[in-house]
C-alpha cells in the first residue's frame, strides 16, 4: 500500500497511527485499553472523506484481539510509516548477480506478515536458496509495495509468487498437490531442525512475527519444526528462520537425505 502524496493525507495516516498504537501501548490494562479502542474507532469512523481509513474502523472492535489490532496497525504502519535505510539502499550500486542454480522443489507460505521489509527480506532469502515459489497469505504485503521492493534486491522478479486470502486455501491447494508441509514453529512437540526427515516437494510455512501459526494450521501440516535457540528469546525473526530452514532443506535436496513425497 502506498503512502497518500498529499501532506494533509499523510497526516490523518499519522494520526491515526499514533492512535492504533495508543491501544497497543495500553493493552495490558483493560480500562485504558477500552478508551483507547474507541478513542480509534471513533476517529476513524469520523473520516468519512478517506474511505480506506473509515474502513478500518470495523477493527477496533471493544473486545478486540491482539490479532485484530495487528491487523489494524500493519497498514497504518505501511502508510504512515517512515522510510528506513535498509541493506538494500546501501548495496544499491552492487550489481552482482549469482549464476542461476538448480532450484529445488520448496515453495515457502508467509501467513499475515507484518513487516513489509519482512516480506522483502522473504523474497531474496527465498530466491538466494533456489526455492521455487513465496506464497503471501492473509496482510502479508506484496511485490507492490515500495517496502518489499527496497528490500528485496530485485529477487521479486525472479522468484514466482501468488497471494491468498487465507493461509487454509495455500494448505489446501498444497495437500491437493501431494506437497508435504512442514511447519515453522517454536511450539513443545516440534522436532529439533537438524533431525527433520525432509521430503520433496515441500513447503515451510511461516506465521506472524508475534503470534506464530495457528494452532489449527499447525495441526493441518504434514510435520512441525523448531530452530532450537539457547539464549534470553526462544524465537528469530522470520527472515532468519526461513534462512536457517532454508539451508537445512537445501542441504537434503543436494545431499539426497531427504525422500520424495508419494501420498
Amino acid at each position: 500500500m502506498e503512502r497518500d502524496s498529499s501532506p494533509a493525507d499523510a497526516r490523518l495516516w499519522q494520526t491515526a497511527l499514533t492512535l492504533a498504537r495508543e491501544i497497543e501501548t495500553d493493552w495490558d490494562n483493560p480500562t485504558r485499553r477500552l478508551r483507547a479502542i474507541t478513542a480509534c474507532r471513533q476517529w476513524l469512523e469520523a473520516q468519512a472523506h478517506q474511505p480506506r481509513l473509515q474502513s478500518l474502523a470495523r477493527l477496533a472492535e471493544p473486545q478486540m484481539s491482539p490479532r485484530q489490532l495487528w491487523s489494524l496497525l500493519t497498514p497504518l504502519e505501511r502508510v504512515a510509516g517512515r522510510e528506513r535505510v535498509t541493506d538494500a539502499t546501501i548495496l544499491s550500486t552492487d550489481g552482482t548477480v549469482a549464476a542461476a542454480a538448480n532450484p529445488m522443489p520448496l515453495t515457502i507460505v508467509a501467513d499475515n506478515i507484518r513487516s513489509a521489509f519482512n516480506i522483502g527480506g522473504l523474497f531474496r532469502t527465498a530466491d538466494c536458496l533456489g526455492a521455487s515459489a513465496l506464497w503471501l497469505c492473509g496482510y502479508s504485503a506484496t511485490p507492490d509495495d515500495k517496502h518489499v521492493t527496497a528490500a528485496d534486491m530485485g529477487s521479486a522478479a525472479h522468484l514466482p509468487w501468488q497471494r491468498f486470502d487465507r493461509l487454509d486455501d495455500a494448505l489446501a491447494t498444497l495437500h491437493k498437490a501431494n506437497i508435504w508441509t512442514l511447519a515453522l514453529e517454536t511450539v513443545a512437540n516440534a522436532t529439533p531442525i537438524h533431525e527433520c526427515q525432509w521430503q520433496f516437494p515441500c513447503a515451510i510455512i511461516l506465521g506472524n512475527e508475534r503470534f506464530g501459526l495457528e494452532p489449527a494450521a499447525i495441526s493441518s501440516c504434514a510435520a512441525v519444526t523448531r530452530i532450537p535457540t539457547y539464549g534470553y528469546k526462544n524465537s528469530l525473526n522470520v527472515v532468519s528462520a526461513l534462512a536457517i530452514a532454508g539451508w537445512c532443506a537445501r542441504r537434503a535436496w543436494e545431499t539426497g537425505t531427504s525422500s520424495f513425497c508419494d501420498g
